[in-house]
């Protein structure tokens, strides 16, 4: 796989990564399997994915238990991502936390559970309104310095700007967290949404991100799976799939979106037998800049696989034309 550079720190990682919370978060409770979710991993692995993106707060804790047993065998073909400041409470109510003794306490038990010695990049998960970013940022500093942690990163998934009644694509907000804690420690990289569906980032944030020198890191360029193709509109969601409750997951705003897959589908034949809706969706995220990381979620061996060749499709510039010019999606993301 190709393999990219991302930050300041010059971070090397497969061009597409794997996100692990849908083996343990989040989606479809009754499809995790730990044994299915180890091999997943391992097949990512093997296809030359290097990322591996958890957080403390997926499970909580079972998802970086996981990884910890993959990274014990194979340590050096990873390169992991995990994050801190978010609590889980009952209910699966979470709430920020930022201050400083809370985070080093959380890297070491995420040092514990992942079984190493160091983690490769360390996330801000949200910030807490009642701490300082500087402060949290900070203590999270003191990490690398301490070499716990190799290098920090700003998760922003969830955090676009509103603007004129509808969701911008400022990152207004972002941006003035990311100015406030570059001052303190330098900002490796950032992951917020970004996908042929979610294109907000395109406008400030990834810009912002180039002219820095810091990675981005893309997360739900599927489309939390819709950009897949294989989801039917009013199939359906289990309970505790965020999705039965996401405004673009009504039977309604699936069947209206159907034009985006069709259009990533007839991208998707020009370049042969094999090639799916979802190889061209990453490819375009992947299109976005050298600078730019895509982690894809996967619970399934195939998929992980399939999701690690889309680093070998490249797009032409009728195919690009063809993806700018398809509508855009309907329905909140919100």
């Amino acid at each position: 796989m190709e393999r990219r550079t991302i930050g300041a720190a010059a971070l090397g990682v497969g061009a597409v990564g794997l996100g692990c919370m849908p083996m343990s978060w989040a989606y479809s409770g009754s499809q995790r399997r730990g044994d299915r979710s180890l091999r997943t991993v391992h097949a990512a692995l093997d296809a030359g994915t290097s990322l591996l993106d958890t957080a403390d707060m997926y499970g909580p804790f079972t998802n970086e238990l996981l990884l910890g047993r993959v990274l014990k065998e194979r340590r050096a073909d990873v390169f992991v991502s995990t994050k801190c400041g978010l609590l889980v409470g009952g209910d699966q109510h979470v709430v920020a936390n930022g201050r400083p003794g809370y985070v080093r306490r959380a890297c070491d038990a995420s040092l514990r559970r992942l079984q190493t010695d160091v983690i490769d990049l360390y996330q801000l998960h949200r910030a807490d309104p009642e701490v300082p970013v500087e402060e949290t940022w900070g203590a999270m500093a003191e990490l690398v310095r301490a070499g716990k942690v190799r290098a920090l990163g700003l998760c922003a998934v969830g955090a676009r700007a509103t603007r004129r009644g509808r969701t911008g694509g400022g990152y207004e907000g972002t941006i003035r967290q990311l100015e406030r804690v570059q001052q303190v420690f330098p900002v490796a990289t950032v992951e917020a949404e970004l996908s042929v569906w979610s294109p907000e980032a395109l406008e400030r944030l990834l810009p912002w991100c180039e002219a820095r020198g810091v990675g981005f890191l893309a997360a739900m360029p599927l489309g939390s799976g819709y950009l897949t193709g294989t989801l039917t509109p009013g199939g359906g969601f289990e309970e505790d799939d965020l999705r039965a409750r996401h405004p673009r997951f009504t039977a309604e705003m699936m069947a209206a979106n159907q034009p985006l897959i069709a259009g990533l589908r007839r991208v998707a034949a020009r370049h042969g037998d094999g090639v799916t809706p979802a190889q061209v969706a990453l490819a375009w995220v992947l299109g976005r800049g050298r600078h730019v990381v895509p982690i894809p979620g996967a619970k399934r061996e195939r998929w992980a696989v399939e999701n690690a060749r889309a680093a070998g499709l490249t797009l032409d510039a009728a195919d690009l034309a063809e993806i700018a010019a398809l509508p855009a999606a309907r329905g909140s993301w919100d």
